[in-house]
């Protein structure tokens, strides 16, 4: 199963994971980064890179973020691959422990 980025990266966009992941299934946005889950090999190197938590196991992703196993597979085909670590949103701080972001996606 692929991993997935979940809601808590948006706002947040740490590229930690980016750094490790040997694939470059990693895809950035305005504010978030997803995975492609058609690339993604279930290295699992990414999930504890991640300051916020918000990537997991396809099969851990909680009911209530269900939505982002399709919202992941749908962004990677537009957005464009990271694979260099960036220096996050200054007040990502700031976001990292908010929930109910889903609102502030930006696309």
């Amino acid at each position: 199963m692929p991993f997935i980025v979940t809601e808590a990266c948006i706002k947040c966009k740490y590229t930690d994971c980016v750094e490790v992941c040997p694939v470059d299934c990693f895809h950035e946005g305005p504010n978030m980064l997803v995975i492609d889950p058609d690339e993604c090999i279930d290295c699992t190197l990414c999930e504890p890179e991640c300051p916020v938590e918000a990537i997991m196991s396809e099969d851990d992703v909680p009911e209530n973020l269900q939505e982002f196993i399709a919202l992941n597979a749908e962004l990677a085909k537009e957005w464009p691959v990271i694979n260099e670590m960036k220096d996050a949103p200054g007040d990502a701080d700031e976001w990292k422990d908010k929930t109910g972001k889903i609102k502030l996606l930006e696309r």
